[in-house]
């Protein structure tokens, strides 16, 4: 046992400092008082929320961008696209328009997808939105985001001063149920180790992330890619389009964005391994190589130093004449401090807290768990379905 909890040390240090490295080079963007940011000089600016089965977020989220910007409907245009919901999405958004009375405020029953075409995700939704209207800023938001006071005027502002093609916000992140608390922090912290937000910012690097629960685009660079048409085929848009925008030479911004948006993306246990297994493998371009190195990571990092402990602490039990146990216990307790700074670290960007880290020895188990599931489930087709929309992988991934 202590050789793996060895393993499990060394991983966990080089895993630190790799996430560390990312969150320090990590550009902030934090919300501005309305009183410094000139609203009437912003451009026009179309927000866009794509919904499919969306009732039980459709209102809260629509509200939230409603109040967390006083930019005039001259200026500002709200669009709630149903994406065919079969649930009563529509139903919702008609008549919060209706009873709010807001002019910024527009729902549109989406078409049906053109036959022929393989239209993945909300990539339909989407495109549908941005033909309804004029805007020098495009701004794509899913029904799960939570958008703060101010929060628009300072990502516009901010995109314009930069001169940003396409500006993404990685959100706060709000857990409600236990398997949201095993597992959403843990992912998180994986994606900010995984994508440096210095190379993701650097045009000289290859490395793209996005964050789909904010995007925003300059309209122009957006249609110079082709828009979400360029990547119909595509269920992890996000990433897609910000390989695009860097392949393009179009300027691409990745930020730490908590204090702008906040998002819970899964509210349940079958919700949360619906989403992941159905983005994660994909989002790693189909690599079996990268899932079973994440599977592999968390196992060691979060999983094997609490099976260590319980082991060790199984043997000093029952030995009498060895000291061997108390070692090994020594090693684990080390390893869970470490686990748990890192823990406390995630959660200052994320904005959340470090409930449940005692447990992230299952959340470990379960994220591998979700790995392996990814590849299984996209390779071979089976139980690959988004809210009962059965998913189909394009004929060729975006090179």
């Amino acid at each position: 046992m202590s050789a793996l909890l060895l393993l499990s040390l060394v991983g966990i240090i080089l895993f630190s400092s790799k996430f560390r490295q990312s969150i320090e080079a990590a550009p902030k963007l934090s919300v501005l008082p309305i009183d410094t940011i000139a609203t009437e000089q912003l451009p026009r600016l179309l927000v866009i929320i794509p919904a499919y089965n969306e009732a039980e977020n459709i209102q809260d989220c629509v509200t939230a961008v409603l109040n967390s910007t006083q930019m005039p409907p001259e200026q500002f245009e709200l669009w709630v696209v149903d994406d065919q919901s079969s649930d009563n999405t529509l139903a919702i958004a008609q008549a919060l328009q209706l009873s709010l009375g807001d002019l910024r405020l527009k729902v549109l029953a989406g078409q049906p997808r053109p036959n022929g075409e393989v239209w993945a995700g909300k990539n339909w939704a989407c495109t549908q939105g941005v033909e309804q209207a004029s805007g020098d800023f495009l701004l794509f938001i899913d029904a799960d985001t939570r958008l703060q006071p101010n929060g628009i005027e300072t990502a516009l502002q901010a995109a314009v001063q930069e001169e940003t093609d396409l500006l993404s916000c990685g959100p706060g992140l709000i857990c409600g149920c236990l398997a949201e608390w095993l597992v959403q922090p843990l992912m998180f912290n994986q994606l900010i180790a995984a994508f440096n937000f210095a190379e993701v910012n650097d045009p000289a690097a290859t490395a793209a992330f996005a964050a789909g629960p904010f995007m925003l685009f300059r309209r122009a660079a957006y249609e110079q890619l082709g828009g979400h048409r360029a990547v119909a085929n595509q269920i992890v848009e996000d990433v897609e389009l910000a390989r695009l925008t860097k392949r393009s030479g179009l300027k691409l911004q990745y930020v730490i964005g908590t204090n702008i948006v906040k998002v819970r993306m899964y509210r349940s246990w079958a919700a949360l391994w619906e989403g992941w297994t159905k983005n994660l493998y994909l989002g790693a371009h189909r690599s079996v190589g990268l899932m079973l190195y994440l599977a592999l990571i968390v196992l060691v990092v979060y999983s094997l130093p609490w099976l260590g402990l319980a082991i060790a602490l199984y043997g000093a039990w029952g030995a009498s004449y060895t000291w061997l146990p108390y070692v090994d216990i020594g090693l684990a307790l080390i390893i869970i401090a470490l686990q748990y700074q890192l823990r406390r670290i995630g959660s200052q960007v994320s904005g959340s807290s470090t409930q449940y880290w005692w447990l992230s020895g299952v959340g470990g188990a379960l994220v591998a768990a979700i790995a392996i599931g990814s590849i299984i489930k996209t390779e071979t087709g089976w139980g690959w379905t988004w809210r009962g929309r059965v998913l189909q992988l394009p004929e060729e991934p975006i090179s």
